[in-house]
């Protein structure tokens, strides 16, 4: 049982000696974006660095996980209105996540996981997928915390499922590992309303649409937070802890079936 699982705190001779073929790497992404009036900036990285950590605690072990040091700047350009938003452009994150890619083949590790925190990353991550995997003969998976909401993922039925961006959810997660970084005070419903009786073209929807975060209002979130709590952050945090595990599990045993 090896005493880190942080790949970077390992020795250069250790690496020969503790990877191989069965081992994963897990590459946390997150954004530094505005997240409304409440939520820090940091919002996505810290919620995808704390999962990726406490996932590869619990289950490293079992599955032979290693973390990746985590990417902070990511594709966040529809936030690019909210001045200390940081981003990069699409080709600089495909050509940093083929790079790192390119390294982590050289470990003798077999898997890339991508475990994403920004609802932003999630397209371009799918194209990656494929590039990396062509390129660098690594198999390769996208896992998120919890699925964004605008990729089909769910959000709280008071938000009409389009609690997309600092909403109920990630303000409780925030609230359950830094409450110290949250002022609830100035939390504000910010729902798009307009949209929810669409089929089709709304959040989460049949049809994707561009969109910036101001379009629908000036304080940048969308969704409802004020109901936001500590408690129900830790039972996403939790929740999300297992369904990884369970998504792992899978991962590790993936097999394309070549005969």
């Amino acid at each position: 049982m090896p005493a880190t699982r942080r790949l970077a705190e390992l020795r250069h001779p250790q690496v020969a000696e503790l990877l191989s073929e069965r081992s994963i790497v897990v590459l946390p992404l997150g954004a530094v974006e505005q997240h409304g009036p409440h939520l820090p900036f940091v919002t996505d990285l810290l919620i995808a660095e704390a999962v990726a950590t406490e996932t590869v605690r619990r289950f490293g072990d079992t599955f032979d996980l290693w973390l990746a040091e985590p990417l902070a700047y990511t594709k966040s350009n529809e936030h690019a209105r909210f001045a200390g938003s940081v981003w990069v452009d699409p080709q600089t994150l495909l050509a940093t996540v083929d790079a790192v890619a390119r390294a982590v083949a050289t470990t003798g590790a077999g898997t890339l996981v991508f475990l994403n925190g920004h609802g932003g990353n999630t397209a371009l991550l799918q194209v990656a997928l494929r590039e990396v995997r062509l390129a660098h003969g690594l198999r390769t998976f996208l896992l998120h915390p919890a699925v964004p909401p605008d990729a089909g993922g769910v959000s709280d039925a008071g938000e009409a499922g389009m609690g997309v961006h600092g909403g109920l959810h990630e303000t409780s997660l925030v609230l359950h590992l830094r409450p110290d970084l949250v002022d609830l005070g100035l939390a504000r419903r910010n729902v798009p309303e307009r949209l929810a009786a669409n089929r089709h073209v709304r959040f989460g929807g049949s049809v994707p649409f561009g969109w910036l975060a101001d379009d629908f209002g000036p304080d940048g979130h969308i969704g409802d937070p004020t109901g936001a709590s500590a408690e129900l952050g830790g039972e996403l945090f939790d929740a999300a802890i297992v369904r990884l595990g369970e998504q792992l599990a899978e991962i590790a045993t993936f097999d394309f079936g070549r005969s």
